[in-house]
């Protein structure tokens, strides 16, 4: 993390880790992952998993290489590190990638704060958290002039969730371009690719019919390790409130498809939304 006047320029964590760290390696692992170039179709809520490329990359592809990316996005990811406010806003400066740095949208955001008072600036939830930063080099690849407004979220009750989510999409209907809203999540952790798959399935069910209180309750009563489940419950609520009810499940897969060992699996999905 820089400090003084770069305060919100927000450095790679996780770059060389979950995806390479040299920018000519890094086009070429997005070019793979994404297959040939097409111009996307339009989608207005998108969820996509987090892992390294290595594992989940290829249903990351799968999502943005069939999403037109417009110039505003706001990125909701969880926060697995437990530090931090509940509800962290990234307000101003920059992420940097490898491929460059991605702008803050700081209208958007500013927009965000007022329409939300459970939003807090703040730094330290974003520090060390990859969930959102493995997302940039998808966006950055598909919409060179991209520009995102970083949330990220705790696990917190229901109606909070609902009320982000309200937010979020009075901010998308008053912008009055395109914005983008992409959750960021990974299904079940570290069960057998049978179970995995029946867990995940339920989820995305909820997931494909836009309900956001039913993904909540499922997710707790059925104890899914959907890691991203707040964000994903937060989108749901905005796409809920701007009226949208066309979801469709992209890819589904496990680490278990690229390792090879189907007994301890993450689960991975793409959803888009519009």
């Amino acid at each position: 993390m820089a400090s003084g006047g770069d305060a919100w320029l927000r450095e790679p964590a996780v770059a060389g880790r979950f995806y390479p760290r040299n920018a000519r390696e890094l086009r070429e692992e997005m070019a793979r992952c994404l297959g040939p170039e097409r111009p996307g179709e339009p989608a207005r809520v998108i969820v996509g998993p987090h892992a390294g490329t290595m594992y989940s990359g290829a249903v990351a592809g799968a999502l943005y290489a069939q999403v037109r990316v417009p110039r505003r996005c706001i990125v909701l990811s969880p926060n697995h590190s437990g530090r931090g406010a509940p509800f962290a806003l990234w307000p101003r400066g920059a992420w940097r990638t490898p491929l460059g740095d991605v702008p803050v949208d700081e209208e958007l955001a500013a927009a965000l704060a007022r329409a939300c008072p459970l939003l807090v600036e703040d730094r330290r939830a974003h520090a060390t958290e990859h969930s959102l930063e493995v997302h940039l080099p998808f966006l950055q690849t598909r919409r060179p002039d991209v520009t995102i407004v970083p949330l990220t979220l705790a696990y917190v009750p229901y109606d909070a969730c609902a009320a982000v989510g309200r937010a979020v999409a009075k901010v998308v209907r008053d912008a009055g371009d395109d914005v983008l809203i992409v959750a960021s999540t990974d299904m079940s952790h570290y069960i057998s690719a049978d179970d995995a798959r029946v867990l995940d399935l339920r989820a995305l069910d909820r997931v494909t019919a836009v309900d956001d209180r039913g993904l909540y309750d499922v997710v707790a009563r059925d104890r899914i390790s959907m890691c991203g489940v707040i964000p994903t419950t937060v989108a749901l609520a905005a796409a809920r409130a701007l009226g949208l009810r066309d979801a469709t499940l992209v890819r589904y897969a496990t680490s278990g498809d690229v390792t090879g060992d189907a007994s301890s699996v993450v689960g991975y999905a793409s959803v888009t939304i519009g």
